[in-house]
């Protein structure tokens, strides 16, 4: 039998190797200084050299994709927020509070001395669960905007749709039921440990032009004010905290709201707007809000549709794929199963004040912050409620904003102060200047 570089080769073959090619190099393995007798010991070495090399491959690309890329970062809410950037596209695990509201949908640990205190929380797309914000806007470029947008590539999530995370989400999503209007209240908080992965921009804010108009926003969730998500993949250790609404329900017990009477629900803003005499400021702030969501049919940029806004956006870009008058899309997502009657027309003057506000920022040229934004549009939600005759209205945790019973001396001072505790302690907004 003679011994040649094909025999070892076909022998190679015969064991189901298919890393042939080394064998093409003669500077890897040599032939020299054996005889043909030899031959079969030669091919079994060649074997053995194989086999070690492919191993040591197989452990190379375990440790690669099961553990660079796949390890889990221990970290925290505030180290995230510290950095954001730092983190983005890894899976990390975190302990925190979530909360969900009328546009919440957060997790946080505490004070982070930022001015948004939290981070966004996202489930993938396609998950069809229940907790969430009822009511979200979000911005994006219009298709013909000429600007660079460059879009990160994420990788897809996989959640775990096990008991931990049934319990999760069904916790968030129990309606707290009480008299009166209350937006978005739900029963409890929830803290948990949470594994997801995190997207992370340097800074959730907005860009505006020399005359103080929006041009872009960047960031996550609502008003894109958020510099982080986490995008859900498991969720476990969860323990519910029953929200206290002990103060708001004794001024609420004998209010009532009426269900839905199938009215257009931003014709009964501008219908709120009447009640107040023309030309007085809250007459204004009422219109200017209504009007915010254009006419039927035109290319105003104000898209509104209905469902839980509670998954990663179909379009998870700067761009969007509509057209706009001024180069701008306004999402707006509602969820009309919990917001019934009046309540949908509330949440109507809310996000149409946000509209109002960035693209017509008025005489300033500084864009307003996210607690302006927010604070501005809850004074315009109280106006609804109080043009509209309503009795009382409660806001998530339990703070009570307008109540008609209250001295009218004392009304603007009651909700100024409701509003701000409100955005500081459930909002995690912070007015720092």
């Amino acid at each position: 039998m003679a011994c040649s570089r094909g025999a070892a080769l076909k022998l190679l073959a015969r064991d189901g190797s298919t890393s042939y090619q080394p064998l093409e190099r003669p500077d890897l393995i040599s032939f020299s200084g054996f005889s043909r007798p030899n031959c079969q010991l030669v091919a079994q070495r060649v074997i053995r050299m194989s086999r070690n090399k492919i191993v040591v491959f197989l452990l190379f690309c375990m440790f690669f994709s099961c553990g660079a890329f796949g390890q889990i970062v221990d970290t925290s809410v505030c180290e995230i927020l510290s950095n954001p950037q730092s983190f983005d596209g890894k899976i990390v695990r975190i302990k925190g509070t979530v909360s969900d509201g009328f546009e919440e949908f957060v997790i946080r640990d505490g004070d982070c001395k930022r001015k948004v205190n939290a981070i966004w929380l996202a489930y993938p797309k396609g998950t069809q669960a229940k907790a969430g914000p009822v009511a979200l806007l979000q911005i994006q470029l219009d298709r013909n905007d000429p600007a660079i947008v460059s879009d990160p590539q994420r990788s897809s999530v996989q959640l775990d749709k096990n008991g931990d995370f049934k319990q999760f989400d069904s916790l968030l999503s129990t309606p707290f039921k009480a008299g009166g209007m209350c937006l978005g209240c739900n029963r409890y908080n929830v803290k948990a440990t949470l594994i997801g992965r995190l997207d992370g921009v340097k800074e959730g804010s907005a860009a505006q032009d020399g005359k103080g108009r929006l041009i872009m926003a960047n960031g996550f969730g609502n008003l894109n004010r958020y510099s982080a998500r986490m995008v859900l993949q498991s969720v476990s250790d969860v323990l519910p905290e029953e929200i206290d609404y002990a103060a708001a329900a004794a001024a609420t017990k004998n209010d009532s709201v009426p269900q839905s009477s199938g009215r257009d629900p931003i014709a009964a803003a501008h219908r709120a707007a009447q009640a107040f005499k023309s030309g007085t400021p809250a007459a204004d702030q009422l219109e200017r809000a209504a009007a915010a969501f254009g006419k039927e049919g035109g290319d105003h940029g104000v898209e509104v549709s209905f469902g839980v806004p509670n998954e990663v956006p179909n379009i998870d870009s700067l761009r969007g794929d509509k057209d706009s008058s001024d180069g701008l899309l306004f999402n707006c997502i509602f969820d009309a199963d919990r917001l019934k009657g009046d309540s949908l027309t509330r949440a109507i003057s809310h996000v149409g004040s946000h509209i109002a506000d960035l693209r017509s920022p008025g005489r300033s040229s500084v864009l307003v912050s996210s607690y302006e934004l927010e604070y501005r549009a809850w004074q315009t939600v109280v106006l609804s409620a109080a043009g509209s005759l309503q009795a009382t209205l409660t806001l998530p945790g339990g703070y009570l904003v307008w109540n008609s019973g209250w001295p009218p001396g004392d009304r603007n001072k009651m909700m100024d102060d409701a509003i701000t505790r409100f955005l500081s302690n459930w909002s995690a907004l912070k007015n720092y200047q």
